[in-house]
């Protein structure tokens, strides 16, 4: 008869990392300046200040499952995200942007982000569809990378947050 591995046991070589052992701030703040540039415009650029929380936040995110199992998730107010839709977009933007529009746009650039930040990660990893909305809560507070930038002096906050909860410590 053979034992079957119920997860029960935790060695301590099967320890989850935590996205700070993994990628640091600068990292994801230069990952997030040249997706910026590239999808935005060259002139576009991220400011690396903190601003006030929107007033009505939207976020996009993808999820990466690999060694690292997390979100990357950008989160603005909605006229901004609206604003990062029409540059995106540029002459093909429509005079009215429909709710559609906003959610290829700013989930396209949450895609770009978080494909360039799972490249940095250890290991292959699988990057799910971008998704638009309210941002997936924090799960783990300890496996958070987070940084606020201001974009045309609007505030915008990238994280990459673990989707798993802290593991149970020993007694």
């Amino acid at each position: 008869m053979t034992a079957t591995d119920t997860g029960e046991r935790r060695r301590g070589s099967d320890a989850r990392p935590l996205i700070t052992d993994l990628i640091d701030e600068a990292t994801v703040e230069s990952i997030a300046q040249e997706a910026w540039v590239a999808l935005v415009g060259e002139d576009e650029i991220l400011v690396p200040l903190p601003g006030d929380a929107p007033v009505d936040p939207v976020s996009s995110w993808v999820d990466v499952v690999g060694p690292w199992t997390g979100s990357i998730v950008l989160t603005t107010g909605r006229r901004t995200a609206e604003e990062l839709s029409r540059a995106l977009l540029r002459e093909a933007s429509p005079e009215v942007l429909e709710e559609e529009d906003v959610v290829d746009a700013f989930g396209e650039i949450a895609n770009v982000v978080g494909g360039n930040v799972k490249a940095a990660l250890p290991g292959p990893s699988g990057l799910s569809l971008p998704e638009v909305g309210e941002a997936p809560a924090v799960r783990n507070p300890g496996d958070l990378c987070r940084i606020d930038v201001l974009w045309r002096g609007e505030p915008v906050s990238i994280s990459v947050q673990g989707a798993l909860p802290p593991l149970p410590t020993a007694p």
